[in-house]
């Protein structure tokens, strides 16, 4: 189909972009890769006046080091968050679940704040930054402030930015791996590059042979993605496969996964249960 008339800007700097999106208010939308937006202008299910284009924004692309933190930019593809050296070292988890959206063309063009800002439950990347306990910075007229991740993400495809504001970068505290922290992205989906059906991110913390601490992102088991808070309590102290599996029967307490084509909430509720078993057992090696 064809996408409903409307104007196109391409700032060249962040204050620009802040600019037109405030001037515009409502009627604007950010156009980052495009992988998200397009397919709904072209369904006409969304009716912008105005389409702003920062992809040509230098400052939005690239990660760095800030102490603890890594800091990527919004406009940072997938496909270099994948290749990054530091993210790999210090956000394994971010580049593993990473490395399963969609294809290597959506890869290629699709960034990680547009991910982030589109706030598709059923996306791989909202549940990961929940379970990293991420941080996003937006810029608005007022200047730039920073939201938790678990703060960011408000309804089905609603963030927490105000319509004048732009995602700018995201915030991921390091993980090292001599901590004894480790990962895993599981995730069920029909076709390769069809979205998750339901996908788990665990990000858990050994000390000799037991579990001390979970975090477990769930992927499209509600209208936000979602931290399965009942089994991240369970898993303190598991030490062996028969331990975990009985922790992961509570992954699904508190969700509320909706029905369509793809599967009933019951069946949703039964792959959060597996799946969350196996992106443990296999983060930790227990499987």
């Amino acid at each position: 189909m064809i996408p409903p008339a409307f104007e196109y800007a391409r700032p060249m700097s962040v204050d620009q972009a802040v600019r037109m999106l405030a001037d515009a208010g409502e009627d604007a939308k950010v156009l980052a890769g495009g992988q998200s937006l397009l397919p709904l202008l072209r369904l006409r299910l969304a009716f912008p006046e105005l389409v702003v284009d920062v992809g040509r924004i230098p400052e939005l692309r690239g990660v760095r080091e800030d102490g603890e933190a890594l800091v990527i930019g919004a406009m940072t593809t997938h496909h270099d968050v994948i290749r990054d050296p530091l993210v790999r070292r210090h956000a394994g988890l971010l580049a593993e679940a990473t490395a399963t959206v969609a294809d290597p063309a959506v890869r290629h063009r699709g960034t990680l704040g547009g991910s982030l800002a589109h706030a598709d439950p059923a996306g791989d990347l909202p549940a990961v930054a929940l379970a990293l306990d991420a941080e996003l910075v937006a810029a608005g007229p007022g200047g730039r402030r920073t939201i938790p991740a678990r703060e960011f993400f408000v309804d089905y495809l609603q963030s927490a930015l105000s319509p004048d504001e732009l995602l700018v970068e995201v915030r991921v505290p390091k993980v090292p791996e001599t901590d004894g922290w480790t990962f895993h992205y599981e995730k069920f989906h029909q076709v390769a590059q069809s979205w998750a059906i339901v996908g788990v991110a665990a990000l858990v913390r050994r000390d000799g042979g037991g579990i001390t601490e979970a975090r477990i992102g769930l992927t499209n088991m509600g209208s936000t993605p979602l931290r399965a808070t009942a089994a991240e309590e369970a898993l303190a102290g598991a030490d062996d496969p028969g331990a975990v599996a009985r922790a992961a029967e509570a992954a699904a307490e508190g969700t509320q996964p909706s029905q369509d084509l793809s599967g009933s909430p019951e069946y949703r509720e039964h792959l959060a249960r597996v799946l969350t078993e196996r992106a443990v057992l296999t983060a930790t090696g227990m499987g």
